[in-house]
């Protein structure tokens, strides 16, 4: 049984005329071992090695998963994936890293590929000119944005199907489910309601207290829902806030955008957190721990920040 680096148990392994057989390694003078990450949207995500036949259909050998930080090298077979694990596989080492990018898995340490000056440019452009014509005026950045995406896959910057798996469709369908609440907030007057009351608790504190009771609000609002689902509902009731306090309405609106893209506390508030849970070998508790004082931090100079530029 042998535990470390994964990277170099491959060279240890040839040089001793040996072969790894805890997680049925494919052996042979063509292969690698390499760590990979599952991400949040993987196809591996509720399945297992058995189920997404990792070594049948796809060639890989599955040698441990590490979860949480703690290592697994029994009952692989019929572990169930989970987002964030980091699994330690060996495959084919030409085609491992294009296999795990299919499978929804991140793998670590790979090469980055070489660009030419051609490939290198061309995106750059596209996005700078995208930018330029925001800045202008030209277009909108929706409009923008959108069109220098679709320029990236005409052109063959991006490959279609990384195209397709960027997009989180569960997040496209929960804005799209909660477009028509925040709407219908607003027109039965449920945001207004939401609004009068926290203005009136806001009328007993000073201003700044105000907006950073919002920025609190959307901050700790985001771990449940998503950052911009947080907007959605959020940005009415702080605008409508503001109305009945007689305050400049921007200021609030970004303390709700500000507190919505803060969370800290909780890994499930953003894929970035999530996915450095398992790299990491991190727990749920071990987030507050570290951003509850970098909350209070963003509240607190968020808060000055926003008065600065934005005048109440």
């Amino acid at each position: 049984m042998l535990e470390g680096d994964p990277m170099a148990l491959k060279p240890l392994l040839d040089s001793a005329g040996l072969v790894l057989m805890g997680g049925g390694g494919l052996g042979g003078e063509d292969t690698t071992v390499m760590e990979a990450v599952v991400m949040p949207n993987s196809a591996l995500v509720g399945s297992s090695a058995v189920r997404s036949a990792m070594r049948r259909r796809h060639g890989i050998a599955l040698l441990a998963i590490s979860r949480g930080g703690r290592h697994m090298i029994e009952r692989l077979r019929q572990t169930e994936f989970m987002a964030g694990d980091v699994l330690v596989v060996e495959g084919n080492g030409e085609t491992l890293p294009g296999t795990l990018a299919q499978l929804g898995c991140l793998p670590l340490g790979q090469k980055a590929m070489p660009f030419t000056r051609k490939s290198a440019w061309l995106p750059v452009g596209i996005a700078f000119a995208a930018m330029l014509s925001v800045a202008f005026g030209v277009l909108q950045v929706a409009p923008a944005f959108f069109m220098a995406a679709v320029a990236m896959v005409l052109l063959r910057c991006l490959p279609l199907r990384d195209a397709y798996e960027a997009i989180h469709w569960p997040i496209i369908i929960l804005l799209g489910a909660l477009i028509p609440i925040s709407d219908a907030m607003k027109s039965t007057g449920a945001s207004d309601l939401l609004a009068g009351w926290l203005a009136l608790a806001a009328s007993q504190v000073p201003v700044p207290m105000a907006l950073g009771v919002v920025l609190l609000a959307s901050m700790l609002l985001a771990p449940f829902l998503h950052h911009a689902a947080t907007v959605l509902l959020m940005g009415p009731v702080a605008a409508g806030m503001a109305v009945k306090l007689g305050l400049a309405v921007d200021p609030f609106l970004m303390a709700v955008a500000l507190g919505a893209a803060s969370d800290f506390l909780t890994p499930i508030g953003h894929q970035c957190n999530t996915l450095v849970m398992g790299v990491g070998g991190y727990r749920f508790g071990d987030y507050w721990r570290l951003g509850l004082p970098l909350s209070v931090i963003v509240v607190v100079s968020g808060t000055l920040l926003i008065l600065t530029f934005w005048p109440i």
